[in-house]
């Protein structure tokens, strides 16, 4: 039986005077993969910016509507936005290791949250590193700078960072698209490993990547939610005729 997660409901978002999101109302699943795709400026990175408040540092911007996270409207004058991104965390398209080493990325999270004993410190470093399957990498490293490690290593110290929070969600935004084939194979492995604990969204442009990696796929187009269905179903068999003539890629 699927649990609901996050609840949506009639969600706009302006930018001034333009709207940039058409009312969208979506279920997300726990522990589940959720994909979204649509053309560039579709809305779907806005959309997933919107689920952990990113936008609130946007000039401007002003959001309608219902984000609900575990029953709680997180858009709530009461919520506290730090917790909410512990709880929330996020992975940019470019990773973005801090320029510290290895152990500091990953320690930096909990040493903000209290935790000072080294060896609780050493203990939450290699489970995040196991977890996001980079520990064998870089255990003989952990006290070289992250800059050194190549690309899609550097993408898996910042999901490593990002879980050393105990997060409950995890978006993704783009993870694999600035990586090599290898790498990419890699984070979509990572993927399905780590929804086994949490409930993971995803923006990407890559529709074979969203059909491998997630059990939903929601299409944007033009700030509108077109639809949301699972994954099989999205891409054998669309409810909407524009869904089809993107999947079948007669725009884009």
């Amino acid at each position: 039986m699927e649990v609901l997660k996050v609840k949506v409901t009639d969600l706009s978002l302006f930018y001034g005077n333009s709207q940039a999101l058409k009312k969208i109302t979506m279920d997300i699943p726990e522990k589940k993969v959720t994909a979204f795709i649509g053309p560039s400026g579709c809305g779907k990175s806005t959309f997933l910016r919107t689920l952990n408040r990113m936008n609130d540092l946007i000039a401007n911007v002003r959001i309608e509507g219902e984000v609900m996270v575990d029953g709680i409207n997180i858009y709530d004058k009461n919520i506290d936005v730090v917790d909410l991104r512990k709880k929330i965390g996020m992975i940019f398209q470019k990773s973005n290791p801090f320029a510290k080493s290895v152990y500091e990325n990953i320690a930096f999270g909990p040493r903000i949250n209290g935790i000072s004993s080294k060896s609780t410190l050493d203990d939450i470093v290699e489970f995040s590193l196991k977890q996001a399957a980079i520990w064998d990498e870089v255990k003989g490293r952990l006290h070289n700078s992250a800059l050194s490690l190549s690309g899609g290593q550097q993408q898996r110290i910042c999901i490593a960072r990002t879980l050393a929070v105990n997060p409950e969600i995890i978006l993704m935004d783009e993870p694999a698209s600035a990586l090599d084939p290898i790498s990419t194979a890699k984070i979509e492995e990572l993927i399905h490993e780590l929804k086994q604990k949490y409930t993971i969204i995803i923006v990407t442009h890559n529709m074979q990547q969203a059909a491998r990696t997630s059990d939903y796929t929601a299409f944007f187009y033009l700030g509108d939610l077109i639809e949301i269905n699972k994954t099989e179903t999205i891409f054998s068999n669309p409810g909407k005729k524009q869904t089809e003539d993107y999947i079948s890629g007669r725009f884009g």
